[in-house]
């Protein structure tokens, strides 16, 4: 109900993101005995992920990387081998709104990089925002659905960022030929998951980052 009041008010969203905790950041991995194991340590990774959260909630607010955010809500789950994870509802102010599909790529890349100019942020992507193997090419991965992964990868190529007809745009994901061999797979840019390069880079963990486009129905049109 605080999140309709928000929209309400605020207007539409603008920026999902989903923010999952690495076993292996540094400030972890230094507290752990060498038989110990992450997720048997709700304490360290608690303290840990909450500084995380916090300086993440200071880039969105206070330095205010995606410009002037005038609303914001999030909420912190744990999966199932104990790691929390917050996911983000951003609403930005009018001024500053992403309404074309070039706003749309300065906020978010779903592509690799380039590995010559940008290797640190080529071998994040590679760990952390590449989606598994499913499909054809997995048909036992537990995101998929009758027959179909459920997240709808792998993607289709696009030339070029545009508008969709649900609530999130299509991409860029240009035909490269470039591929990288993960779990005996070679994954392209139709399995990248939407990122925003400088919280990839400085965070090190999965940080997938999308925007919302909202075609709200009749019944919410006052909205």
């Amino acid at each position: 109900m605080d999140a309709i009041a928000l929209v309400q008010h605020f207007g539409t969203l603008d920026l999902f993101l989903t923010m999952t905790c690495n076993p292996l950041w540094p400030e972890i991995k230094e507290h752990l005995l060498s038989t110990d194991e992450a997720q048997n340590k709700p304490d360290l990774i608690s303290r840990v992920f909450r500084a995380k959260l916090e300086e993440l909630k200071n880039d969105i607010l206070k330095r205010n990387i995606f410009e002037k955010v005038v609303a914001f809500m999030y909420t912190v789950e744990l999966q199932k081998r104990g790691l929390p994870h917050a996911h983000f509802l951003i609403i930005l102010a009018n001024e500053y709104k992403l309404l074309t599909p070039e706003s749309y790529d300065r906020v978010v890349c779903a592509e690799l990089p380039d590995l010559d100019k940008e290797p640190y942020l080529y071998s994040l992507v590679v760990h952390h925002i590449l989606d598994c193997p499913c499909g054809h090419l997995n048909p036992a991965n537990s995101c998929m659905k009758n027959g179909y992964c459920k997240f709808n990868y792998p993607k289709d190529f696009a030339d070029r960022t545009s508008k969709g007809k649900n609530s999130y745009p299509i991409y860029k994901r240009r035909y490269t030929g470039e591929a990288i061999k993960i779990r005996e797979q070679f994954l392209d840019n139709l399995w990248v998951v939407p990122y925003n390069p400088f919280l990839l880079g400085k965070f090190n963990c999965h940080m997938n980052c999308k925007h919302v486009i909202f075609d709200p129905p009749r019944e919410f049109s006052h909205f």
